[in-house]
């Protein structure tokens, strides 16, 4: 029996007034450091619900046994789902279907040639059998403007760091 899945109701116009950031939803992942005592080398990463449980390790390219996932896909996967869910949002808005739609997120880790130190660097690729790009183009930059991952690539996102007591 499959279930009807609910599509999101949000909304996708810059409709929010308030004087400070409005949390719709807020979730916790803990990672510990396992056996190595290093997050991406043996660590595990668990959902404040259970539901995210898994093991993480280095790719082979940094050194590891690359026998588990990896931060890096962890936020390639996290990118294409929210932009996919931007521009399933805004096709839609234009009575246009989005069933086709995939979305491929590579992310490169490497070295930032400005100050030595470590660097994200994210390529999307959208397929989209059909539709002709004079038509995608503006649904793909209005998806860029609301997806909260490019928001962050972009814009960079708030972070606070604090040691608990």
């Amino acid at each position: 029996m499959n279930e009807q899945i609910r599509l999101p109701d949000l909304s996708t116009d810059k409709d929010f007034d308030g004087e400070s950031f409005a949390p719709i939803y807020t979730t916790t992942v803990a990672v510990s450091g396992g056996v190595a005592s290093h997050g991406r080398a043996s660590g595990r990463a668990l959902s404040d619900d259970g539901l995210l449980d898994l093991n993480l390790r280095m790719p082979a390219e940094l050194g590891g046994d690359g026998q588990g996932t990896n931060p890096e896909q962890l936020f390639a996967a996290g990118f294409a789902a929210c932009f996919h869910g931007a521009l399933s949002l805004v096709a839609r808005q234009a009575a246009l279907d989005p069933a086709a739609i995939s979305v491929d997120a590579t992310v490169a880790f490497g070295r930032d040639p400005e100050d030595g130190g470590y660097l994200l660097c994210v390529d999307l690729v959208v397929k989209w059998p059909g539709i002709d790009s004079e038509v995608a183009s503006p649904l793909l930059k209005k998806a860029d403007s609301l997806c909260p991952y490019a928001r962050m690539a972009w814009q960079g996102t708030p972070t606070t760091i604090t040691l608990a007591s």
